[in-house]
């Protein structure tokens, strides 16, 4: 169900959203397929990308600001500016590579309450790459044990075949404008807000791409 008729410049809300977790998890193929349904084999990001996604929640339209992040452990001390704000933080692991589940409470979860300024950041746990059954090291019990550990919200994924893709940042949407509600009075005075944020000067280029979508969110795992 589309929605393309409407102003891309007018939105009821913005949010900024930060995915995390360790290289090669698949954060930015996650992203790829929200963004343009389309996945091919990505290169390590380097440093920072930043992408818009607009869609419409029920009779609200959002503006999703995404950042998708290094997880390289040379860029990691790049990345502690970028929490400053962020109304959601996607941690991704992958469900074949156990390493990176451990990693995401023993580095990425302490980063979170290290750097993170809002006190009601809306946080998920997304296991990636599900449609590699065979190869999976973690199970979606064990996953689901550590979101509630973490106090996040949980979900498994596959950006190959894009099963839970828009769902994963559905809900994150909907539970930020449930825990933010004063965002809706900002609309589109917020233009200039999170999303423009200074960061480092050695920061890469920035691509930039904007979505119209009609969706309804679902419940928590």
């Amino acid at each position: 169900m589309g929605s393309s008729s409407g102003q891309s410049s007018s939105y009821d809300s913005s949010f900024k959203i930060l995915l995390i977790g360790d290289s090669g998890v698949g954060k930015s193929s996650l992203l790829a397929s929200f963004i343009s349904t389309y996945v091919k084999d990505l290169p390590p990001t380097i440093g920072m990308d930043i992408k818009i996604k607009l869609l419409t929640v029920g009779d609200k339209k959002l503006k999703l600001t995404i950042w998708d992040t290094a997880g390289q452990e040379r860029y990691r001390t790049l990345t502690s500016s970028y929490y400053r704000d962020a109304h959601g933080i996607i941690l991704v692991y992958d469900v074949t590579r156990r390493e990176t589940f451990t990693n995401l409470s023993d580095f990425w979860a302490k980063e979170v309450d290290l750097y993170s300024t809002d006190q009601n950041c809306v946080k998920m746990l997304v296991g990636n790459k599900i449609d590699k059954d065979s190869e999976k090291a973690v199970s979606r019990e064990e996953g689901m044990a550590l979101a509630k550990e973490l106090g996040c919200l949980f979900l498994e994924s596959s950006a190959k075949t894009r099963e839970n893709v828009e769902r994963c940042f559905q809900e994150v949407a909907l539970k930020i404008l449930e825990s933010h509600p004063s965002l809706l009075e900002e609309g589109s005075s917020s233009e200039k807000g999170n999303d423009s944020e200074q960061e480092p000067a050695s920061q890469p280029p920035i691509n930039v791409t904007i979505d119209m979508r009609t969706t309804t969110g679902g419940g928590c795992c």
